[in-house]
This record gives structure tokens, sequence and C-alpha cells, in this order.
């Protein structure tokens, strides 16, 4: 049997080889649900729910419609316990990846592969940026930095003023380029100058 933590590593190599130049992101908040990984790729994210043999669909359907709102294309991974049954709970243009154990390591297969979301809301997928972030995107575009807008006010402006196709390789650039430490510090650094 095979549980998450023994998916997940193999996973992220798996879909490496598999993709090439990507970043993982785990545990990102989206909506009202947790994504179990972001996958980004120079051009789009790829959400990714994991279902291992030790996991049940009952969050499921929620989760699908959160994934959907925030991700160019999902895919879901299932244990052997699922491989069967798991196209029944995700959409058609969702990916699907099995995993079972092979000689004590996971073994993947790509079951079916993603086609792009028709769900996605753009306003959705730019909230997963920070501030700085969507700054760097305003700057880029030679658009106004709205300072005293809001995070709403700004992500409306940007859809409006940056072709679609730019605009994704902008937030997959500014994920692959995110760096926790130097954003917590710029974010605190902006917040105790609003405070003055």
């Amino acid at each position: 049997m095979l549980y998450d933590r023994d998916i997940r590593e193999p996973l992220f190599e798996f879909l490496e080889e598999t993709y090439g130049k990507i970043r993982i992101i785990e545990e990102k908040q989206m909506g009202r649900s947790r994504a179990d990984a972001v996958m980004v790729a120079p051009d789009a994210l790829y959400g990714i729910e994991i279902k291992s043999d030790a996991d049940s669909y009952a969050r499921l359907q929620r989760q699908v419609r959160d994934y959907d709102r925030f991700f160019d294309y999902n895919y879901i991974v299932a244990g052997t316990r699922h491989a069967y049954h798991v196209q029944e709970h995700v959409p058609q243009w969702w990916g699907m990846i099995t995993v079972e154990e092979e000689n004590g390591k996971a073994d993947f297969y790509v079951l079916r592969k993603p086609a792009p979301n028709p769900g996605l809301n753009p306003k959705d997928k730019l909230s997963l940026l920070w501030r700085p972030e969507l700054a760097h995107i305003q700057q880029l575009n030679q658009m106004p930095k709205y300072r005293e807008k809001s995070k709403r006010f700004v992500i409306e402006k940007i859809l409006q003023k940056t072709k679609p196709e730019i605009l994704r390789a902008q937030i997959s650039e500014e994920l692959f380029e995110r760096d926790y430490t130097a954003v917590s510090e710029k974010i605190q650094t902006e917040n105790r100058g609003k405070r003055t």
C-alpha cells in the first residue's frame, strides 16, 4: 500500500523527467481547498491532487471545483485502490496518473494527459501571486503602480492590459523566481511603510 508520503518525491521526479523545466509548490491554498501540489511550467500552472491508497473521495467534488478555478491544467494521481474508478470522479479534461508499488518503489503511468481547463478563472489564477509579484508584472507591462488600490483592483487592471499568452508566461516566471524569504521581507517592509 502506497501512502501520500511514498508518492510525492518520486512523483515530482517523474513529472520533471516528463515535462523538463518545472517547479513544484506543495500544499497551496486555493479557495476553500488546498492543492497537494502546483506544478509550474513555463507557460501554465498544473494543479495536482494525490489520492493514495489510504485516501477516500469524500472531499474530491469540492476540491475539483476549486482546482478548476485556479489552474490551466489538472492532474489526479491515483493509487492502485483508486485506479479503476478515479475517472468517474474527475472531469474529462483532467489528466490521470496511476501509481503502483513495483519492487518497493512507486511506478507511474500516465493514463490520460490533461486538456486545457475550461473552468479556469484568470482572476483566481492571478490571486495565487503575492502583491510584490503582481507589482513586478505591472512594471513589466508598463502599468501604473496602483499602490493604494486593492489586490483585486490590481488583478483586474492586469487582465485588462495584458495579452493572455504573455500573462501566462509572466505568472509562471514569477512563480519560478519566487523566493519565500525575500518576498516575506519585502511584504513586511511595505506593511511598515503603510503604518508610518
